[in-house]
This record gives C-alpha cells, structure tokens and sequence, in this order.
C-alpha cells in the first residue's frame, strides 16, 4: 500500500508541474505504470473488505486538500480586484485538469468501490474539495469584484467581460448541474445592488430629464443589461434582472413620469408616435403598467371629443352654423371620424393593439358619442352625415371606393352610439327620403351601406331597411305593368302620366294620412290605378300617402310658360286656381279638406318663400287664416322649370315618441324571455340581465324596466314570491 500510493504521489507530483508547465504531459509508460498499480491495489481488495480502497480514497482527499491549502488559497490570498478574479479562474482550470487526470488512475475506485459505498465519485470528491476549502474562501471577494466591474461598466467603463464570464462560470459549476450557488452566492446580491443603482439614476433622471429622454435612457438601460445577460451572466438571470431594472426606472416612478407636463398627455397632444410606442414597449411588460397609460389615453381621447362638440355648439350659438342644420352635423360628425381614424391608429400601431387600449379608446369615444349636442342625439347627428354621404354618391360627386371607405367609418362609430334603434330609426326616415325624392340614389351604395350594417348589428337591425330597397324595386315593376295595363286596356284613361310607387307599410316609417279631397284632374287618374291594381290582387288595401306625392304643372304665366316642379299638396292647391281666380284660406281648406298646419305649410311655400306663384292678400310674411289668394298671373323666372320646396315637417320629436314606444315592447320581451327560462329571479338580477340583452340595440331606463314589471306583474305575466317580494316567479 505504501510503495504504490509512493508511486501515486509522484504521479500528482508531475501534475502539478504539468499545470506549471514545468514538466510535459505523461507519457504512454508513465500513464499505464499510475493505473495498473492503483488498479493493483483495489483489484486486491475482497468484496468483504474495502479497507485498501479506502485508504487510497481518503489519501486521494488528503492529497487535493493538502495542495489546495498550501498553493491554491494563498495565491488567492495575494491578489485583489481583477487580478483575484483572475487568479481564481486560474486556479479552478488547473484543478479541474488535476481532477481530470487523478480520476483517471483511480477509475477502478468509482467503478468498484464508489458504487458499492454509495459515495461521491473521485471526480465529484475533487470538486467538492476545492469547493469547501477555496471557493468558500474567496467567495464574497469575487461576488464584491465581479459587481464592482458591472458598475464600472454601466457608467461606462471598459472591462474584460471574458473574465467576468469565465467567474461567473466558476459559480455556476460549483453547483454541479444546478445554479443555486450562482443563486445564492452571487445574484441575489447582484440583484439588490442592481435595485440600488438604478433607484440612484432614477432619482436623478426623473427631474432632470423630459419624458421622452427618460424613456430613451430606460430603454437603452434595458438593452445594457440584456446584453450583458447574453456576454457573461447567466441566462436565468435575465428576467429577474429586467425585472429589477423595470421596478427602479418604470414602476416605482410611474405616476410621476406618465404625469410630468411632458408626460403621456404632452406626447399625445403632440402627436409623438415614436415617443408613444416606446412608452408602450416599456410599460407592456409590467404587471398593470398599461393601466395608467390607458387611463391618460383614455382622459384626452375623451377631451379631445367634448372640444370637438364645445366647438359646434359656440358655433351654433354665434349663429356660423345653423343649430341643428347639416354643415353642423357633418363637421360633427367628421370630426368624430378623424379622432377615430387618428386614435385608432395609435392603438393599432403605437399600442400594438392591445386590448386594454382598446377598451379605453371604447369607453372615450362612448363618453361623447352618446352626449346630446345642440339639443339633438348624435344617433340623429350621424344618420343625418350618413344621408349626406349616400347622397353626394349618388349625385357622383364622390367615388364608390370613397363611398366604401366612408361607410366603414360610420359604421365603426356607430359602434359606439348607445341608442343604435333611434339610429335606425332616423335612417329609415331617410332612406324612405332619398328612395322616394332622390332622382340619384344609388341601389348598389344602398344595399352595400345595409350589408355593413347588418354585419355590425345584425340581420334584424336592417330587415326593414331591406324591404323598403326591395320594395322600390318592386315598385318599378308594377309601374311596368301599370303602363302595359294602359296600353291594352282602351278604356283605361288616366289623363294624365301617373307613376305610383306601392309600399309595403310593415317596412316604411309611418306618414301622417290625410283625407285629402283631390282635384278632379287627379281623381281620374287615382281611380285608374285602382281598377289596375285591384284586378292583380283583391286581399290587399292601398293607402293613399299623398304627402309623399310630387307632380308636374305647367304654369301658364303672362310672359311664358314655366314647369313647376311641385309637391302633390302644392299641386292640389294650384290646380283649384284654375276653375277660380281668387279663393280664401277657408275656402281652400273646405275643398281640399286640409288640416290647418299643412294648408299654412303649402300656402306658406306658394306665397311668402321664393317663388310666389300666388299672390296673397293681405301681403306679409305669414299666412293666416283670414287671407286671400290669387293666381300670380305676373311671375316669371329665367329658368323654364323651377322646383317649389315644401318645408318638411321636424318630425324628430315623433321619432323619438315611436322609438320610446318601442321599447317598452322590447323591454317586455325581454323581461318575459328571461324569466321563461329562469322561471324564478330576484328583482336586481332580472333588472341586469335585461339590460345586459338589450344593450347592443339601446341603454334602457332601469326606471323604465321597474314600470314593465310592474306592468307585467298587473297583467298577471309574472308573481311576487309570498315571502320575499323581491323575487319574482314566471307565470306559465
């Protein structure tokens, strides 16, 4: 045992001159002489007995400690700063080296004796020395060392980064696999001073720096550290250092940076879109970093929309624009759509978009969108630029790709309005309008507006907008027919060129009927069409709506004569001129059976705007129920045919009366399809849940809701609960 541990001792005697580099490496001799005498010594070894093996194991350990106590840790000693660190990478080569080639000679031991006393292989043994005895030592020197040069670096310094990967190595193999010794022994330290650096820096950046040029620092802080993850610190380092890095620069400073006065709002008002997405990209990653933002966001997206109401209306008040009329509408209703196109394209590019800027872009515009401007809905407000747009398509002063995109507008923003039924509603009225009167209306630009409509809201929201496009084309059908019935028919003469458009009343507004006792000239012609139509069918009724009628007249002036472009009420009045010269209000109204407001309306149109084809008697600027009126046999006009207005009638008030009605039939339907398939519910409960169903069309009263159940329960739809009176019971 002794002569052959002697030899084994000359053995590591010449490797630690190796690593001097003071002899050569072993020789094939020299190498097989080492392993067959330790191969000798355990191989003599009974399965019984392992005391030779344990000898050379323990003398193997004595041997690693001896040379580490003696030459490994006063070299260590010695040296300070880098030059330790360097030693320390050194001198950990060099026993790994000595582990490698010890390991070797004592083979047998790990495949012999290692397995049968379950303990570490020579290998793990010598690294386990110098673990205790060196690195244990030197340890928080080279932790202090390797933090001290990433300090000198982030302020700028150049270091050897080869070094400091070659240490941090060193902790890592330490843990043979595992990284609690780089852990334990060096980040957790490294980490807290990372903290306390960057708390420093952003003490002094925050009040010395704009916004943008805090951003800019962060983010180049950020790149700093990730590339030094990536050239010597651990990569299970990186997000537990960003994270400190985010926590010191971004969110303990958050409030205070987003709030500077050339914070997020400065950034906005100026329109700093790279500014913005840098603010996104830092602030995305951090546990509700966005919420702030989005809340700032939000607060200016929704100031920027009451500015572009304020202005409208100080408008309106100045009297620049009318209160009410179109030019006030569309410059609403445009500006709406250029914040939307603006912020919309901040939270698809800037924000990526990201769903909780989406929402507070959502909640801004929802704010001002559903606000009542100039005493008038923006449901009202929109339809009205929607009627603008299908019009000028129609006329071709705007192209059907313009026309395209101005649809995808609106409906984005109806998005937004609470009351899409009054929408709907005040469309209808003029769709019926531009179907009816609209020489130019375009069917296709119609029924592509419908179908983005009916994308948005659903089939249900446009059916009747639908039927009122398909009835117009109907209608020309049945002119067709009309005409052919005319022509083969000798007996039929209307007297005069007729065309009726036939509606079906379920898709159209209702109209104000008036039982208005035509002018012979057109009774003709009404019963005509009459004959003819009911010779189709005999199980539907036709309803005169005579207010939404427009004819021709030739008016047979002194100087020459003029087509008059009229309303059908205009023309009824004009023609009773031609069997008197001279007629009273009273008389008028007996022979036509007018009511007061339209007979004021029509005259109004005739005698006191524009064109005067009547005189009246007394001459002011209102008709009253004790004028006279008389043919204009005077007046004439450039033109040779000229379109006489009527006014229409604001029927918004009636709109807004039929939708309220409406619905209450909703919120019955609602109220009753609930508690059908609930059978038994709680008064709030119920209340929720029909708010929440009816919301995509309407934000309905919870006021309201309490009447209908009071309503329904009176009618013996739904029960209170004996016991509880606010649970209520579905009655079959």
């Amino acid at each position: 045992m002794e002569q052959g541990w002697a030899i084994m001792e000359d053995g590591i005697a010449k490797v630690k001159n190796i690593l001097e580099e003071l002899e050569s490496q072993f020789s094939s001799e020299e190498y097989m002489r080492l392993y067959t005498t330790m191969f000798n010594l355990a191989g003599r070894n009974k399965i019984d007995d392992d005391y030779i093996c344990q000898q050379l194991y323990n003398n193997y350990k004595e041997s690693l400690q001896a040379y580490i106590m003696s030459t490994v840790n006063p070299s260590l000693r010695d040296k300070h700063d880098e030059f330790m660190l360097m030693e320390l990478v050194r001198r950990w080569s060099d026993h790994k080296v000595m582990v490698k080639w010890l390991s070797r000679f004592l083979s047998y031991l790990d495949r012999y004796f290692v397995v049968r006393k379950k303990v570490e292989s020579v290998k793990d043994l010598g690294f386990s020395c110098f673990r205790d005895m060196a690195y244990g030592e030197v340890k928080h020197k080279a932790k202090d060392a390797v933090i001290a040069l990433i300090n000198k670096e982030r302020e700028g310094g150049q270091i050897d980064r080869a070094l400091l990967k070659n240490v941090l190595d060193v902790f890592v193999e330490m843990g043979k696999g595992e990284i609690e010794f780089y852990t334990d022994d060096f980040e957790d330290a490294m980490l807290k001073d990372t903290a306390h650096y960057y708390s420093r820096k952003a003490s002094q950046w925050i009040f010395q720096d704009s916004c943008s040029d805090y951003m800019l620092k962060v983010e180049e802080c950020l790149k700093k550290e990730k590339n030094r993850v990536s050239h010597y610190l651990h990569s299970s380092s990186e997000t537990k250092l960003l994270e400190q890095v985010e926590n010191e620069l971004l969110v303990v400073c958050a409030n205070q940076l987003l709030e500077k006065e050339s914070g997020c709002r400065a950034l906005l008002r100026d329109d700093k879109v790279d500014e913005l997405s840098r603010m996104y990209r830092l602030f995305h990653n951090i546990p509700k970093g966005l919420e702030e933002v989005a809340k700032i966001f939000k607060e200016h997206v929704h100031s920027e929309g009451l500015m572009a109401i304020q202005m409208i209306e100080d408008a309106t008040s100045n009297k620049t624009l009318k209160a009410g009329g179109a030019r006030g509408e569309h410059a609403l209703m445009t500006t709406f759509i250029e914040l939307h196109n603006k912020y919309s394209a901040y939270t698809t590019g800037c924000f990526c978009n990201n769903a909780i800027l989406h929402k507070a872009l959502k909640q801004a515009f929802e704010s001002f969108c559903n606000q009542v401007v100039c005493g008038t809905s923006n449901a009202d407000h929109l339809a009205s630029y929607c009627d603008y747009i299908l019009k000028k398509g129609g006329s071709e002063k705007i192209s059907d790709e313009a026309i395209d995109e101005s649809m995808d507008k609106i409906v984005k923003l109806l998005a937004y309005i609470s009351d899409k039924d009054l929408f709907a509603e005040f469309s209808r009225k003029k769709l019926s309008r531009r179907l009816l009167f609209d020489r130019n209306v375009n069917d296709d630009h119609e029924r592509l507006f419908l179908t983005k409509l009916k994308q948005q809201c659903g089939g249900q929201f446009t059916s009747k907008m639908e039927g009122m496009v398909t009835d117009l084309a109907l209608a020309k059908e049945n002119q067709n027919q009309f005409h052919e019935y005319l022509i083969n028919n000798n007996a039929a003469i209307p007297g005069m060129d007729l065309t009726v458009n036939v509606l079906t009343t379920g898709f159209w507004p209702t109209y104000k009927t008036c039982d208005l006792r035509l002018p012979a000239e057109m009774v003709k012609c009404v019963q005509v069409f009459k004959e003819h139509y009911e010779s189709k069918t005999k199980h539907r009724k036709l309803t005169w709506i005579y207010s939404l009628g427009s004819c021709s007249i030739n008016g047979k002036f002194d100087l020459k004569t003029i087509e008059l472009l009229v309303a059908t009420y205009q023309g009824a009045v004009l023609l009773l001129f031609n069997d008197a010269q001279r007629l009273s209000y009273s008389d008028i109204k007996t022979q036509l059976n007018f009511e007061d407001d339209d007979l004021m309306r029509v005259l109004h149109s005739l005698s006191c705007s524009k064109y005067k084809i009547l005189k009246k008697d007394p001459d002011s600027k209102f008709v009253s129920p004790n004028d006279y009126f008389e043919f204009n046999s005077k007046f004439t006009d450039k033109m040779r045919r000229i379109r006489i207005p009527l006014p229409v009638v604001d029927d918004r008030k009636k709109v807004i009366q039929d939708v309220d009605n409406d619905r209450r039939y909703s919120i019955d339907a609602a109220l009753v399809r609930i508690m059908k398939g609930r059978k038994i519910l709680g008064h709030q409960q119920l209340i929720l849940e029909c708010v929440e169903m009816l919301s995509h069309m309407f934000k309905p009263d919870v006021k309201v809701i309490k009447k209908r159940i009071e309503d329904l329960l009176a009618r013996d739809y739904l029960e209170r609960d004996a016991e509880n009176p606010n649970l209520y019971k579905y009655v079959a």
